[in-house]
């Protein structure tokens, strides 16, 4: 019928006097509180909050509903601190990451945060960054490490990873080792990150900004794996993170192409990214292993080159 999370977010709008002001403080939109809440009252069959008053006015009835959830949220907060004290945090933790993560160091992350929290079960989803930052607003997911530039206005945010991305080929492909143009680029089947993502719209821009007398002929891949794929199978040339594609540039399967400076891509910079919500010093650990993980990360890539 209700979980806790419902109890908080009615007590935050009777603290702060209102849906928006709640919204604010739970960094959350207008419209999820609103929904939240009125799902809420549609399962319990009544109304919590008094309409014909300002918007934190609790009805009759709501006030016997936090009344008596009371001991609930007291419980939770006695079983939390009783799990932290012997073995760190317990429950669920919700994250989401970009795909280029994936590829990079989630797995040392995992790793790292197993290891800190044994109890803690992990539900992870990958996806776009503007997927995450919607389900982060939408109270989907408690933890992102996505694309700065599309971090929610009111998520906190710390910047942990950038990412060089590169133009590749099939090792056989039948393209010149000299320093390409963006025209000698843009004659072949290009394959790449997702259509309307910002690596897209970099290669975009720069094919716009080269005047050509054709159009590019862009493959956006919603899978980065996928898109390594057809480029080894020598689809076409592609544009991926230079440290996914480094076991097969080692083992001769694929080559990083020669090109002019205007034809390289901007590097991705990621943030570890949470809303208020989410317990400061869970979200702290969380990113320390993330900062660590990528450190490691970036330790082993220099010490192979």
């Amino acid at each position: 019928m209700f979980d806790i999370r419902d109890v908080e977010i009615v007590r935050m709008v009777v603290r702060h006097g209102g849906f928006r002001a709640a919204a604010a403080q739970l960094r959350l939109s207008q419209s999820a509180v609103s929904a939240r809440i009125a799902s809420l009252e549609d399962r319990l069959g009544v109304e919590l909050f008094d309409r014909r008053k300002r918007r934190g006015s609790l009805s009759p009835a709501g006030r016997t509903f936090l009344d008596q959830t009371a001991r609930l949220t007291e419980m939770r907060d006695r079983i939390i601190s009783n799990l932290a004290q012997e073995s760190g945090f317990a429950g669920t933790i919700r994250i989401g990451v970009a795909e280029t993560i994936v590829h990079t160091w989630l797995p040392r992350m995992m790793t790292l945060i197993h290891a800190r929290f044994p109890n803690l079960r992990i539900e992870l989803a990958v996806d776009t960054s503007p997927v995450l930052a919607a389900k982060l607003i939408e109270d989907e997911l408690d933890v992102a490490v996505m694309m700065e530039e599309l971090v929610p206005p009111r998520a906190t945010s710390h910047f942990v990873f950038a990412g060089d991305i590169d133009w590749f080929a099939a090792a056989n492909a039948a393209i010149p080792r000299t320093a390409l143009t963006v025209r000698d680029l843009a004659a072949w089947p290009i394959v790449t990150f997702p259509k309307g993502t910002i690596p897209y719209r970099d290669l975009e821009t720069i094919f716009a900004a080269a005047d050509l007398p054709f159009v590019p002929l862009l493959h956006g891949c919603a899978s980065l794996s996928a898109a390594l794929h057809l480029i080894l199978t020598d689809f076409g040339i592609g544009v991926l993170p230079i440290s996914m594609v480094d076991p097969d540039v080692a083992a001769g399967r694929i080559r990083q192409l020669d090109t002019e400076e205007k034809a390289r891509p901007q590097p991705l910079r990621f943030c570890f990214t949470h809303m208020a919500s989410l317990q400061a010093p869970l979200a702290n650990a969380l990113r320390l292993a993330a900062e660590q993980a990528v450190a490691e990360h970036s330790d082993l890539s220099n010490r192979s080159k």
